[in-house]
């Protein structure tokens, strides 16, 4: 699935930019990973964008066989501002989700809960991500058939209890008290939103 993988870092460096680092993880029994770091100065931003989570598809945990083909294919990508906490660190931590399909057996689609377990960096509130809707900052990759497209999903990350909130009550209604509470996202040290 090479060729998957230099088509899909190719739209990435189309959409972002040139990467300016890249660090890959191997996990035991997985493929693996790459994480590739696109600073945009213009913007003040730095993004992260997995690379290798694509190369198979995601399989349904509950089918018996697991189809080396068909299945939804993704990649994730995190953004924070420039400068503001050691967000180079994310690194570990977002590859430990993109290696979940094939550690975990999941399908990472929009709406889902993802946790590391730990700070995504140093010092920071945020052990866990929310999986938002693609097709904003990343076009889907088009691949032929069989294959399904290729999905760039943001990841938000969230607090302990903005994490608990969503398990509640939904993952539109904790974007939706984002929005309403003026929470800039991509903040590494914003503080969690509060609930009433």
């Amino acid at each position: 699935m090479a060729e998957v993988l230099a088509l899909v870092e190719a739209r990435l460096s189309t959409a972002l930019g040139e990467p300016d680092a890249r660090a890959a993880v191997t996990f035991l029994g997985t493929d693996r990973i790459e994480v590739l770091r696109f600073t945009d100065h213009d913007q003040g931003l730095v993004r992260y964008a997995s690379l290798g989570m694509s190369a198979s598809p995601m399989a349904d945990p509950t089918a018996t066989l697991a189809d080396p083909v068909a299945g939804p294919r993704a990649e994730l990508v995190l953004t924070v501002r420039a400068g503001l906490a050691d967000t180079d660190k994310v690194l570990r931590p977002l590859a430990v989700l993109a290696a979940s399909p094939q550690v975990e057996g999941v399908v990472v689609a929009p709406g889902a809960s993802l946790d590391v377990g730990e700070p995504l960096w140093p010092g920071a509130p945020f052990t866990s991500v929310l999986v938002a809707e693609p097709g904003g900052l990343v076009e889907d990759l088009d691949l032929d058939e069989p294959l399904d497209p290729v999905r760039f999903l943001p990841l938000l990350p969230m607090t302990q209890n903005e994490a608990a909130w969503k398990r509640v009550h939904g993952a539109a209604a904790l974007q939706e008290k984002w929005l309403n509470s003026g929470t800039d996202l991509r903040d590494p040290l914003r503080r969690p939103v509060t609930f009433d």
